[in-house]
C-alpha cells in the first residue's frame, strides 16, 4: 500500500516538472518571436514613401503635426510637368492678350466701316469707292452678291472714323437705284497683300475676274466653266480651290471681257450642283501657275 502511494507521488511530481518545462518553452518561444519582430522593424526605413500619407505627395511643403517628415526630392518627371504647366500658363496669357488685341482691332475696324445695300449690278467697286471718297479716305471697298436680290451690297472702310459722315449719303442715286447706307456690324476681312494686283496689267485682270463661294464639292472645274460660258461669255482662266475642312469650295473665274464679269454677278443665287453659289467682284487676279523645275 505504501508503495502505491509513493508511486503516485512521484507521478504528480513528474507532471509538475513537465508543465514547468512546457511553460518555459512557451515563454522562450514568445521571446524569440518578439525578438524576430524587433529585428525586422529595425531593418525598415521610416522615410520610405510607403510610410507617408498620400496627401504629402500632392503638397510637399505641408508638414504633418504628428510626424517630422523630411521633404522628398522632386523627380525629373514632376519637374517636367511643372515646367510644362508653367509654359501652358504663359501661352494662355499670350492668347488672352492676342485675343484682346484682335477684338480691339476688329471693333476699331467696325467703327470705320459702313454697310451699303441696294447697289445696281452695273456699279463697280471703283465707282462705289469714288462716291464715298468725298467723306474721307477709303481704304477698302468690298461689293458682294446677294442671292435673294438682283441688287448687291457692299462694305466700305475708311481710314478713320469719318464713316459717320458717310451715313449722310443714304438715299443717293447710284446707277438706277438709291443706295442705303447704314453703320456696319461686321469688319471687312483683310486680303492677303501678296494676292493683290502688283501691276496695271493685273489690275485690269481683276476687272474681268469674279470670286465665287459656296460651291458644291461634287461640281468639277469643267462643269463650272461650262456654266459660266453658257450664261456670261468666254472664260480664260478658272481656279477652283477647296480643302478637307470646309464643306464647300471657292473659285476665281477670269473672263475674256469685263462685261462678262459684270454679267456673272447676276449668277449669284443660282444653283450649281446642290448649292446656290455666291458671286462677287474679285480683288485678286488669277495668276498663272508657276511650274517648278523637277529635281533629278
Amino acid at each position: 500500500m505504501a508503495a502505491v502511494v509513493d508511486n503516485s507521488g512521484e507521478a504528480v511530481e513528474a507532471a509538475k516538472n513537465n508543465d514547468l518545462e512546457v511553460e518555459t518553452t512557451k515563454s522562450e518561444s514568445k521571446e524569440f518571436n518578439v525578438q524576430n519582430l524587433v529585428d525586422m522593424f529595425t531593418k525598415l526605413n521610416p522615410l520610405a514613401k510607403e510610410f507617408f500619407p498620400s496627401s504629402f505627395h500632392h503638397n510637399q511643403t505641408k508638414k504633418s503635426d504628428n510626424f517630422n517628415q523630411v521633404p522628398v526630392k522632386q523627380s525629373a518627371g514632376n519637374e517636367n510637368f511643372s515646367n510644362k504647366r508653367g509654359r501652358n500658363n504663359v501661352n494662355q496669357g499670350r492668347r488672352r492678350l492676342n485675343g484682346r488685341a484682335f477684338r480691339a482691332q476688329r471693333d476699331d475696324s467696325i467703327r470705320r466701316t459702313v454697310y451699303v445695300s441696294d447697289i445696281d449690278q452695273t456699279i463697280t467697286e471703283e465707282q462705289l469707292a469714288g462716291l464715298f471718297s468725298n467723306c474721307g479716305q477709303v481704304v477698302d471697298c468690298r461689293v458682294c452678291g446677294d442671292p435673294h436680290s438682283v441688287l448687291r451690297f457692299a462694305f466700305v472702310e475708311f481710314a478713320d472714323e469719318r464713316a459717320r459722315a458717310a451715313l449722310s449719303l443714304d438715299g443717293t442715286m447710284l446707277g438706277f437705284y438709291p443706295v442705303r447706307v447704314l453703320p456696319s456690324k461686321t469688319a471687312i476681312l483683310p486680303v492677303n497683300p501678296t494676292f493683290l494686283p502688283r501691276s496695271e496689267n493685273e489690275r485690269e485682270m481683276c476687272t474681268r475676274t469674279v470670286y465665287c463661294t459656296n460651291i458644291d464639292k461634287k461640281v468639277s472645274q469643267t462643269e463650272m466653266k461650262s456654266f459660266f460660258e453658257s450664261t456670261c461669255g468666254e472664260v480664260t482662266r478658272l481656279r477652283l480651290l477647296g480643302d478637307q475642312v470646309h464643306s464647300t469650295r471657292i473659285a476665281f473665274v477670269e473672263f475674256a471681257m469685263a462685261e462678262s464679269a459684270i454679267m456673272a454677278l447676276n449668277c449669284s443665287g443660282m444653283v450649281l450642283g446642290t448649292q446656290a453659289i455666291r458671286v462677287s467682284p474679285s480683288k485678286t487676279p488669277v495668276r498663272p501657275r508657276v511650274t517648278r523645275p523637277t529635281l533629278r
